[in-house]
């Protein structure tokens, strides 16, 4: 008889997920519709079936809809963590397109409605590890980043991705600040980018991505910190060289390129040895501010699916 003993990072059965969002894909042809014919953003729920991708859902309890949605970093809306949700009202997520551009042989320019019909739905719950050591546990809804970036044909040159988040000054007050040089720019490398679980996310807890979580088109690549998962993207420009991205330039000592989630590199201020899970009290009662710390697990636990992207890399060079 075979024992299978579980693994320390392995979730207890009380952790695992009861709720699954099972939905159809005909619905979500329906909630493209709704985007196409300007029926408001938030009203559309987007239909997935729930992932097939090795590793791509994780069976810890899910961070709650109202943490997620409420205390977010997206500093074109402001540098606070509530900042977000408390202005990014003005946000216009349709009409959206985004353009295809660089080394491949079919640049173009695609529309919210066609990306929503790109490829099937899925839902993927993933871990999100933010720098600065809070996590959620968050299921997405959206389809892997290659699906899109196949269609481009990328030539032989394409080394690298990059991404830049919408600049609006109309729309985005935040970007009256001097805190990054705007727009927000991230980048990968190639084969990053084309990893089965790098999801380009179109919603999350069943509906259409809030404004304040990136709305209505983000990355969700769940062995980076969170930064990396940029918001709002209106293009992807594949590249020879590496892109040096926003928070890369802004402090280089503290973000490098890759930002895999590494506890054993510290960021200069702090430790990342351990991490805070936003909803989970201490026993003092203070909530998130003084949730329990657990440790942190290299590559945010998605080790044994992405782990080989870095074989022989020194991971605190390349950090």
């Amino acid at each position: 008889m075979l024992i299978r003993v579980p693994a320390a990072f392995e979730p207890s059965p009380s952790e695992i997920t009861p709720r699954l969002v099972y939905l159809k894909r005909r619905e979500l042809i329906a909630a493209a519709g709704l985007l196409a014919a300007g029926t408001g953003h938030g009203a559309a729920k987007l239909l997935a079936t729930r992932s097939s991708v090795a590793g791509a859902v994780v069976m810890d309890k899910l961070t709650t809809q109202q943490d997620a949605t409420s205390y977010n970093n997206f500093y074109e809306f402001g540098t606070d963590k509530a900042d977000p949700a408390r202005y990014a009202h003005t946000l216009k997520p349709t009409p959206w397109s985004v353009a295809i551009e660089g080394e491949c042989a079919k640049p173009g320019r695609y529309d919210l409605e066609t990306l929503l019909k790109l490829a099937p739905m899925e839902e993927r719950i993933y871990r999100l590890r933010c720098v600065e050591g809070w996590s959620m546990v968050i299921p997405w809804v959206g389809y892997s980043l290659a699906e899109l970036l196949k269609k481009a044909e990328p030539s032989s040159k394409a080394k690298f991705v990059e991404f830049t988040t919408l600049a609006d000054r109309g729309q985005m007050p935040g970007l009256r600040s001097g805190v990054l040089d705007w727009p927000y720019v991230e980048g990968l490398r190639i084969d990053e980018a084309m990893h089965p679980l790098a999801l380009l996310a179109f919603g999350m807890y069943g509906e259409v991505l809030p404004n304040q979580n990136g709305a209505p088109l983000r990355l969700a690549l769940p062995w980076k910190y969170g930064f990396k998962s940029i918001k709002s993207i209106v293009k992807i420009r594949f590249v020879e060289k590496q892109p040096r991205s926003s928070w890369e330039q802004a402090a280089p000592r503290e973000y490098g390129f890759y930002s895999n989630v590494n506890p054993t590199v510290d960021h200069p201020r702090w430790s990342q040895a351990t991490e805070r899970r936003i909803g989970e009290e201490s026993s003092s009662g203070f909530g998130a501010l003084l949730a329990k710390r657990r440790q942190t697990l290299m590559f945010n636990g998605y080790e044994a699916q992405v782990g080989q992207l870095y074989a022989g890399m020194d991971l605190k060079k390349n950090y």
